[in-house]
């Protein structure tokens, strides 16, 4: 069982929500952004949206790889930073486009 963390734009919300209940079917660790279970960023705060940045860091801090899910290969600048995050603390970087070939 390996422990990952959910990253993404979150305009591929469903995709996110399909790909984290397959791996975890398989017997991952699943650690997703709090806003799959909202309506995304825009439903919180400023406040809370940092927060929510600061507990996602942590995620991939305590996971053993981190799922880019990059649709069509699209990578925005939220996930490219926490791909270069998950980098700098080795972490294994798995992408969705890999997993769906």
């Amino acid at each position: 069982m390996k422990i990952i963390t959910v990253c993404g734009s979150y305009k591929f919300k469903n995709e996110m929500v399909k790909i984290t209940e397959k791996m975890a079917l398989e017997g991952n660790c699943m650690l997703t952004p709090i806003e799959l279970t909202k309506h995304g960023k825009d439903a919180y705060t400023e406040e809370e949206a940092e927060m929510f940045d600061k507990m996602h860091k942590e995620k991939i801090k305590i996971s053993d790889a981190i799922l880019v899910v990059n649709v069509n290969d699209y990578i925005g600048k939220s996930t490219k930073s926490e791909i270069e995050y998950a980098k700098s603390l080795n972490k294994e970087i798995i992408y969705y486009t890999d997993l769906t070939k």
